[in-house]
């Protein structure tokens, strides 16, 4: 097998295929611009040539594919969410995420695992009756389960952590995990393969804005003209809008996390607590996972931090008491942006045909292939705004109809 592996190496026919086709000169003019090549950008890209036949596309990465908060997340796959809006929203997505490996013919490694939340707390355990029952009426896999069934479910689970005795759970038997990277991949490859094309190291530098209608948009690499933009830039959407001359009610947060050397394997389930603000999982290498809120303060940074660690740490030991002789492999952090009501921003936005994708805090990765499919109907319907997404339009916040996710996660934020 090694010296095989050696000769496939070799081979001048390696990589035996190209999936991304290689540089080229931007075109002067495109029917769609996507600024942002992560997961969200490719996916509009993907369903807009797919389904729509618009292939006249370019999707305008300022780094390398799917190197910002697609790389930087923890793969969580849900849609236990609080509100009607979200659970259908998000309900979608997981049922896309479930046929994107043959969709793609490229295996993005989906595991469905479910992901257990505990409650410390009398009020913690009615809160999460009601999330319960909304997700059934929608069609999600979710219910509540005592300490007996916890401890069945996890047996390396430490009960009562921190002098916080675990109450009940609330079990979500569909949460998953799936190779960030892969989906984003797999996006690209197939949208490549339709004739979009995809541009890395190219920054957008500036709008260009006439008579209240997107005409261009400025890159490093040149001034292209276009007959509509999406903005998908995770961690920097108010700054971009601040480009195209709107401010967006966004404020951005650095979110941290950490990974541990490889161990035997001793959990299946995702498990996060609502009082300690902390979630683990393990992946199927081994390696164990640690999650938590996003830092107290406003920033533009992905420097991790120690103060996080320790408590991060510290969290994730009294929930697993055995952890404590694992070896911290790495620690990264990115950027969240965090609306008001905690839910993302899609749909129209004050400029004429500039699209937003934005807003979406600690859940981007999860409403990857819903929020692609959804955008891409807008943008080719010429901004009639589908109905599953009518809900998170910018609007709401004049309206006063926001859609309050505050406390969907296990986490502070």
């Amino acid at each position: 097998m090694p010296l095989a592996l050696l000769k496939y190496g070799l081979s001048s026919e390696y990589p035996a295929e190209v999936d991304i086709p290689a540089p080229r000169e931007l075109k002067k003019h495109y029917d769609v611009v996507i600024i942002g090549g992560g997961g969200h950008g490719l996916a509009i890209a993907y369903y807009l040539a797919k389904y729509h036949g618009i292939t006249n596309v370019a999707v305008l990465e300022k780094g390398y594919l799917a190197g910002g908060n697609t790389a930087r997340n923890t793969a969580v796959i849900r849609s236990n969410y609080l509100t009607s809006e979200g659970v259908r929203f998000y309900s979608e997505s997981v049922k896309l995420f479930q046929n994107l490996s043959n969709e793609f013919d490229f295996n993005i490694m989906y595991s469905e695992r479910g992901q257990l939340t505990l409650a410390h707390t009398d009020s913690t355990v009615r809160a999460f009756r009601q999330r319960a029952e909304v997700n059934k009426h929608f069609g999600g896999r979710t219910e509540m389960i005592d300490r007996q069934q916890i401890k069945e479910l996890v047996p390396t689970l430490n009960l009562d952590p921190g002098n916080l005795p675990v109450l009940a759970g609330l079990w979500h038997i569909d949460g998953a995990t799936a190779r960030h990277d892969a989906v984003a991949w797999g996006y690209a490859k197939e949208a490549a393969k339709r004739g979009v094309e995809i541009h890395q190291m190219t920054e957008v530098e500036d709008l260009v804005i006439a008579e209240g209608r997107i005409t261009a948009v400025k890159t490093n690499r040149g001034t292209v003209g276009c007959g509509c933009a999406v903005q998908a830039v995770a961690g920097h959407s108010s700054l971009l809008a601040q480009k195209a001359g709107f401010r967006l009610p966004v404020v951005s947060y650095p979110l941290q996390a950490m990974v541990t050397q490889p161990v035997k394997p001793f959990l299946d389930p995702l498990v996060s607590s609502s009082a300690l603000h902390c979630y683990v999982q393990q992946t199927s290498r081994g390696e164990v996972v640690f999650g938590g809120g996003s830092d107290p303060y406003p920033l533009y940074n992905t420097r991790s931090t120690l103060d996080l660690k320790e408590s991060l740490i510290a969290h994730g030991i009294e929930m697993f008491p055995f952890l404590a002789k694992a070896r911290l492999m790495r620690q990264w952090a990115g950027i969240t942006d965090m609306t008001p009501d905690y839910s993302p921003i899609m749909g129209a936005s004050p400029v004429k045909n500039y699209y937003l994708d934005a807003g979406w805090g600690t859940w981007g990765f999860k409403a990857t292939p819903i929020c692609g499919k959804t955008m891409a109907e807008l943008v080719a319907s010429g901004g009639k705004t589908p109905e599953l997404i009518a809900p998170f339009q910018l609007e709401r916040f004049a309206r006063f109809q926001q859609v309050n996710e505050m406390g969907a996660t296990a986490a502070s934020h």
